[in-house]
């Protein structure tokens, strides 16, 4: 269903290196020939897609254990992005605890509209184990736990 969405378009294959062997063989036809069968289906279906995969896994490594379709990985590894962990990367954490406050706080009334510097400071301070997503889950406690509109460094809770 994804790649007959994406046709046109950018189907973006996260966590690509938890897939299943199987999956990964199906993928591979997918990519290389355009064409898919739905599920139940009897007939071949075209898409066009250009496709983008991420994993925090060692691709290289897990074609050694043979957790990993070899063919698969030279077919995707067309342009590599690294993207360092978070921890390594503080001068990013106040742009985006800044965006996951306005994202979030739409869904909350009324709204929290900013981070205190104390938070920020403690924010900026954590080694970020989780990365992105741990920030964004701390980002959401502390915005159902944040008083008058402000989150301050008491609202944080890192697990």
């Amino acid at each position: 269903g994804a790649l007959e969405l994406a046709s046109g378009g950018t189907l973006f294959l996260d966590e690509i290196g938890e897939l299943s062997f199987a999956a990964q063989a199906k993928l591979l036809r997918a990519i290389e020939t355009g064409t898919f069968r739905r599920v139940g289906g009897s007939r071949l279906e075209r898409s066009q897609a250009r496709c983008i995969a991420a994993t925090n896994r060692d691709l290289r490594a897990s074609i050694e254990s043979r957790e990993f379709r070899e063919d698969l990985y030279y077919r995707i590894n067309v342009c590599r992005v690294h993207v360092p962990p978070l921890r390594e990367r503080p001068d990013d954490i106040p742009v985006l605890a800044d965006h996951f406050v306005g994202v979030l706080s739409d869904s909350l009334l009324p709204p929290v509209p900013r981070i205190s510097d104390g938070a920020m400071v403690r924010l900026s301070n954590h080694a970020w184990p989780g990365n992105v997503r741990e920030l964004r889950n701390v980002i959401w406690r502390a915005l159902v736990n944040a008083q008058d509109g402000i989150v301050r460094a008491s609202d944080l809770s890192f697990e």
